[in-house]
């Protein structure tokens, strides 16, 4: 394997150690474990597992790093957005994975958490948005939502280097510098430059933010991990789109244009950070308890435009 933007041809062993090198470096600079946990009092980590070639990576490289580590116990967890034909062939790659590792696996769904499915919000379409923008606000509250429940100490998802310098552009090209400070808190910096104490959420981590999406395409297959590389035929981020096709196109002219990206962005994240914290939510959704400004959180105002329940209401 040629790596443009490192100059390194890399043979198959070489690779592989490469790829979980980088994960494991990351795992070390963002102080995602500190001197607290013990094997009396492990911490849990919880990681969402789609059962796609990040995830999938994500969850086996972990489990290799920590899997005789007392001081951790890795929990994953499977969302399933009721996509026919989609979810079920992905879940059956997450009971494989988690099966063949032996990691404590739950499974939740729309259905039961807001009773929907994606499917049918995305051909009745209440407020004429993509189906990605509901999905994603339902996908992070669940997350979310499960991670506290569980008693979770950190929450982890698999977003690659593509995925991180692709959201890094979308939020600088729109201007919005309180999203940046808000990423570097949410999942950017390290848990030493973070201010999560007072933070209502679950502290997020992504320890695959430096590995390209292509790498992690080509460690899945060359380990034969079980994934599911379909699309979701619901999938429709225009825009986000266009940034990665436009990355793609610098990255083949300027190999080394995505690291660049990340290396200032996570610098500009760090200085907006200081200097915009402190507006977060401060209060409670009046409907389901969730952190929000508003008296009603996003997902509870989705959830009543498509006609959907939350779980446990009457």
């Amino acid at each position: 394997m040629y790596a443009a933007y490192s100059g390194l041809h890399l043979c198959e062993p070489h690779f592989r150690r490469s790829v979980e090198s980088r994960v494991r470096r990351r795992i070390r600079e963002d102080a995602m474990l500190s001197a607290e946990p013990t094997a009396d009092d492990p911490e849990t980590w919880l990681v969402g597992l789609s059962g796609g070639k990040d995830s999938v990576v994500l969850t086996q490289i972990l489990d290799e790093t920590f899997a005789d580590d007392p001081r951790i116990e890795l929990v994953a967890l499977t969302i399933h957005e009721g996509i026919d034909g989609y979810r079920d062939a992905s879940l059956e790659a997450c009971l494989e994975l988690t099966d063949d590792l032996e990691i404590e696996h739950e499974v939740i769904s729309y259905a039961e958490e807001y009773g929907v499915e994606m499917d049918s919000v995305a051909e009745e379409d209440p407020l004429g948005m993509a189906p990605c923008a509901y999905c994603g606000v339902f996908r992070r509250d669940a997350l979310s939502a499960y991670a506290d429940e569980y008693g979770a100490d950190k929450l982890l998802t698999g977003h690659n280097l593509d995925d991180e310098a692709q959201t890094a552009m979308m939020n600088l090209l729109s201007g919005d510098i309180q999203q940046v400070a808000k990423h570097f808190d949410a999942s950017l910096g390290s848990f030493e430059d973070r201010e999560i104490d007072d933070d209502p959420f679950v502290p997020r981590a992504k320890p695959l933010r430096d590995v390209p999406e292509k790498e992690v395409a080509l460690y899945a297959h060359l380990r034969d991990l079980p994934t599911h590389m379909a699309e979701c035929p619901h999938a429709s981020e225009a825009y986000r789109g266009e940034i990665q096709e436009h990355l793609h196109e610098l990255e083949d002219d300027h190999p080394g244009t995505r690291h660049s990206i990340m290396s200032g962005y996570e610098e500009l994240a760090r200085l907006a950070a200081d200097a915009y914290r402190g507006g977060g939510p401060s209060g409670e959704c009046d409907r389901c308890g969730a952190p929000t400004k508003n008296e009603i959180c996003r997902k509870c105002e989705l959830v009543d435009a498509v006609g959907g329940e939350l779980a446990g209401d009457d």
